[in-house]
């Protein structure tokens, strides 16, 4: 039980009248045995008495009727203190998921962009490598081109000199 609860205990209405109403005609048996007055003086003091008991229960019925507005009252201004907070703790998760979210997102998209970074450095690098060793393998077959070619020159200059010293 809550709070509310203890303190505002919720009495079944049709319980109560029923106690009224076997109370008054207990009463009202006791009143007629011990009563040692004539019928019409009787009959008046019961009206009385019935009048009376009426009007109790007219006021009872008004305290409970207003005791359950107030607790209806107090259950719905809890609930809807219940429904605040929980919206406000939802709005504040989604908040956070949400920011989570972005940030996961900023993390990839940057770590996207080094990486993109790295394979283009990494690119050129191989391209520069590539390309100076192609200059020095250019280099270095011009320079067995031109061997080859004095080479060649001299073995023809060879070739020519031992056909003249023979012939």
């Amino acid at each position: 039980m809550n709070k509310a609860e203890t303190e505002y205990p919720v009495q079944s209405g049709s319980t109560f009248l029923k106690g009224i109403f076997i109370g008054g005609l207990l009463g009202a048996a006791a009143a007629l045995l011990f009563a040692p007055k004539p019928g019409r003086e009787l009959r008046d003091d019961l009206s009385d008495k019935l009048a009376l008991a009426t009007d109790k229960t007219k006021e009872v019925a008004g305290a409970v009727t207003d005791k359950t507005k107030e607790v209806a009252g107090v259950v719905t201004d809890k609930t809807i203190s219940i429904a605040t907070a929980v919206g406000e703790k939802a709005s504040d998760l989604a908040s956070t998921v949400s920011a989570k979210a972005s940030d996961i997102y900023t993390t990839v998209s940057e770590s996207k962009q080094q990486i993109a970074a790295t394979l283009h450095d990494t690119g050129k690098k191989i391209g520069d490598t590539v390309s100076e060793a192609s200059t020095s393998i250019a280099a270095d077959v011009t320079d067995a081109s031109k061997e080859v070619a004095d080479e060649a020159s001299d073995a023809k200059e060879q070739v020519k000199d031992t056909y003249k010293t023979t012939y």
